[in-house]
């Protein structure tokens, strides 16, 4: 239960969230790590697996795609998965510890031909037990009802950097039509998981822009992805350099301390962490983690890691 000594804000500076960024680091994880103890477990961490239902082809040409339809790489395109594949790595899931099944299908916007299969996807891994969330691309209003009528717990649609990097990542929608999703996701009671990527060559202020926006949206984002950059051959961003791994770890600490309530999730990079780097992810205030070998096209820790690790650390998965 959330302690009413942590308020919740909706009404942070630019200015604030940057002092936050570049505060001794730590003062940064002691606050970070106070915040988190009024709100959570401390040793918790909630488990989900992910897994991409539809691979490739994707009309849009996010910079760091490999599912682009724009660049050329070793990515092999896959039609969308029919409903038996799916609910068997959902049950598999399970059986490994994860709480929640999240489905990626690369696309602009979900197909009219496809929905209903996507539907019914939902459906039968609600029936498992499981909670669930998709990214399917940029909703309208009748997708997302539709979607909540159909059991759907959670949307993923990152806001990735701030506006104003925005135009170097993408230019096949903008930051406005991002915006808008979440907007359709919010107003048909979905819960929203919407974060970030860092390492993509922005700057500091990007990435407390990018908090800003996040922040100060109605209603937090229940789940906040802090991904970073894995540099994917035939990408525009393929070369670019690898960040400081504290990097990361403050921006986890200052999401910590921006969102009390919501899950802050360690996602897309932690094979290339050591131990030691996610435990102090941890400490900072990340309190979820994507479980199994696969992060949609990239690698990921193996559960046999994952679970090492947490005996280690004393952490309980939830």
């Amino acid at each position: 239960m959330l302690s009413e000594k942590i308020p919740i804000r909706h009404d942070w500076s630019l200015d604030e969230i940057t002092t936050l960024f570049e505060m001794p680091f730590n003062d940064l994880i002691f606050q970070a790590q106070s915040t988190h103890r009024a709100s959570f477990n401390p040793n918790q961490v909630q488990l989900s697996s992910l897994l991409n239902i539809k691979t490739g082809t994707c009309s849009e040409d996010c910079a760091y795609c490999s599912q682009s339809a724009h660049f050329k790489t070793a990515l092999k395109p896959q039609p969308l998965m029919d409903l038996d594949t799916v609910i068997a790595a959902a049950s598999k899931a399970k059986a490994n510890g994860a709480t929640r099944f999240c489905m990626g299908a690369a696309w602009r916007s979900p197909k009219t031909k496809d929905f209903d299969k996507i539907l019914d996807i939902i459906k039968a891994i609600k029936a498992l037990g499981l909670e669930t969330c998709v990214t399917l691309g940029m909703l309208n209003t009748t997708q997302a009802q539709r979607l909540k009528e159909a059991g759907l717990d959670y949307y993923n649609h990152n806001l990735d950097t701030s506006a104003a990097y925005y135009k170097n990542i993408t230019s096949t929608h903008t930051y406005q039509d991002r915006l808008d999703t979440l907007d359709n996701v919010r107003a048909a009671n979905l819960k929203m998981c919407s974060g970030a990527i860092i390492g993509m060559g922005e700057k500091l202020t990007d990435r407390a822009a990018l908090l800003k926006t996040l922040v100060n949206l109605p209603i937090h984002p229940e789940s906040v992805p802090i991904n970073q950059l894995i540099p994917v051959a035939g990408t525009p961003l393929a070369e670019t350099a690898a960040i400081d791994p504290f990097d990361i770890v403050r921006c986890i600490a200052v999401t910590r301390i921006l969102m009390p309530a919501s899950h802050i999730r360690l996602s897309a990079g932690r094979a290339s962490m050591s131990d030691e780097l996610q435990a102090l992810c941890f400490i900072a205030g990340a309190n979820s983690i994507f479980y199994g070998e696969k992060l949609l096209t990239t690698d990921n820790t193996t559960v046999d890691q994952d679970q090492q690790l947490f005996s280690r650390l004393g952490i309980e998965t939830i």
